[in-house]
């Protein structure tokens, strides 16, 4: 078992064996939980059952219908024969016909409707016995008429054979007629006594819920009494701290402050000498250029020493040139630093910050690298929150091109800027599958001038520092996971909204 797990069975233990009001609190509202709870099963039950009973009432009213139909579709069979023996008009065997043709559907359907009846699906089985004897009958007497046989026919009918066979299926159609009868009788007062229960239920499961809901809001309201107590002393123990936390701020404030101008002081006077030192190294370039060209002229009269024209053709110009690039190095590095000065200084301007289409706005802008790279960014839907414009725009800004800058060429470049809403934090992402970080770098980079892996990318290693000196002052953290080949995510987080004090506005 996890220790979060332990942690909080342990949690929960301390509580149940502390007798609190909150205890208390929790015991009525989960006693109400199980009442209800009880009371819905207890309501499900009884609507199973009443829907079972409604079920089997439709399917006896079914089978009392078919048997009463089958019985009538008998009887029409009998009518057309007779009619056809008396008269001989043959437009009476359509009725039989018809009647002859319906009856081993019905009977079918009828079987079907009591299967698995144990009362009633062997009187089905002599019903359909008792209907082909007298189809049979009737069948035969009307061959008779037709072949001439008519006083035979007759004496068929007057011998009662038929009569026994209708009075038995009117029996046996009476037996299960009152079987069904009997039990949709019995199965409507097992609904009523259902729906009653299943009233009475509700009826006591909501009473005791009303008084377990009294019970709770006045234990709820003596909860509520103690905590706004307790928040009184809170307050007051906090009216003390105030103090404390002012001076200590105010100290902060100073040093801070003392910092920033000692930053900006020390690079102006870095300056001073720097361009002093590029001023001299453009007016040595004038210089080996005009000595240069008296070489050239000199050449045309006489011989030159080769080691004075390789001190002036390469030598000089390649030792100027490192001069220069330094210097330029320098000159940067300086601007750097006082960018960060005078970010520092800058007052922070809190506003409520639509993330997603700022994100997408600084992707766009980065079409032209990521075409060339192979490369797409997506920009996921992104919590909104309130903060400085400026900051969190140069933050993504220099995040999502350090990523683009980055990328492996090697396999298609894939940046996922993603976010989450975390109560009074918010969280972004922002994922990369390019050359990744050593784990050894993974601290180091957010250090001023210090770098990570090959140094083929421009840069002076100013940004990632700038970038974790931006989000502290807005009270936020960034860290990085990586894996070399595998790309790297750098989260960044923030509180939902900017206290000025505590984002370092000084």
């Amino acid at each position: 078992m996890s220790s979060a797990w332990r942690d909080t069975l342990t949690a929960i233990g301390q509580f149940l064996r502390t007798p609190t009001l909150g205890r208390r609190v929790a015991g009525m509202l989960v006693l109400a939980i199980a009442l209800l709870l009880a009371t819905n099963v207890a309501t499900f039950v009884m609507i199973s059952r009443t829907a079972t009973f409604n079920e089997e009432v439709i399917l006896a009213q079914q089978m009392r219908r078919q048997t009463r139909t089958i019985l009538i579709r008998l009887i029409d069979t009998e009518t057309g024969q007779r009619g056809f023996l008396l008269t001989s008009n043959a437009e009476y065997l359509t009725i039989h016909q018809e009647a002859a043709r319906d009856l081993p559907v019905m009977l079918d359907d009828l079987e079907t409707f009591s299967r698995g009846d144990p009362d009633i699906e062997p009187r089905v089985d002599n019903l359909r016995e008792l209907a082909e004897t007298k189809a049979a009958e009737l069948q035969r007497t009307i061959d008779m008429a037709r072949t001439g046989r008519l006083g035979q026919a007759l004496s068929v009918v007057r011998g009662n054979e038929g009569k026994a066979t209708m009075d038995a299926f009117r029996a046996e159609a009476a037996a299960i007629d009152e079987i069904l009868q009997t039990r949709t009788e019995f199965r409507r007062r097992q609904s009523e006594w259902a729906s009653t229960v299943t009233l009475i239920a509700n009826a006591a499961g909501g009473v005791l819920i009303l008084i377990l809901a009294g019970v709770s809001a006045w234990l709820v309201r003596r909860y509520v009494l103690e905590i706004q107590e307790a928040r009184e002393a809170v307050s007051r123990l906090n009216a003390g701290l105030e103090g404390q936390v002012r001076e200590r701020t105010a100290d902060l404030t100073r040093a801070n402050e003392e910092i920033q101008r000692f930053a900006y002081i020390v690079s102006h006077d870095l300056r001073a000498p720097l361009v002093n030192v590029m001023g001299y190294t453009s007016e040595l370039e004038q210089a080996g250029k005009v000595v240069d060209k008296a070489i050239t002229e000199a050449e045309s009269k006489r011989k030159v020493d080769p080691d004075v024209i390789m001190a002036v053709r390469e030598d000089m110009p390649e030792a100027i040139g490192f001069i220069r690039a330094s210097t330029e190095k320098m000159d940067r590095l300086i601007n750097a630093i006082l960018k960060l000065s005078r970010e520092g200084r800058r007052s922070l301007a809190p506003e409520l910050l639509d993330m997603t289409p700022m994100v997408q706005g600084i992707a766009d802008s980065l079409n032209h690298q990521t075409g060339e790279a192979n490369a797409e960014i997506i920009v996921e839907p992104l919590p909104r929150f309130e903060s400085d414009r400026l900051s969190v725009e140069q933050i993504f800004g220099n995040l999502v091109d350090n990523a683009v800058k980055y990328l492996d060429h090697d396999r298609p470049g894939r940046i996922t800027v993603s976010g989450e809403d975390l109560h009074g934090w918010v969280v972004y992402r922002i994922a990369d599958n390019g050359r990744g970080i050593s784990p050894k770098d993974h601290e180091r980079i957010f250090e001023l001038f210090r770098r990570s892996g090959r140094q083929d990318r421009a840069g002076e290693g100013l940004g990632l520092a700038f970038v974790r000196n931006s989000v502290r002052r807005l009270g936020g953290d960034i860290t990085v996971e990586s894996e070399l080949g595998k790309g790297s995510t750098f989260t960044l987080k923030f509180p939902t909204r900017l206290i000025l004090a505590e984002a370092g506005d000084y």
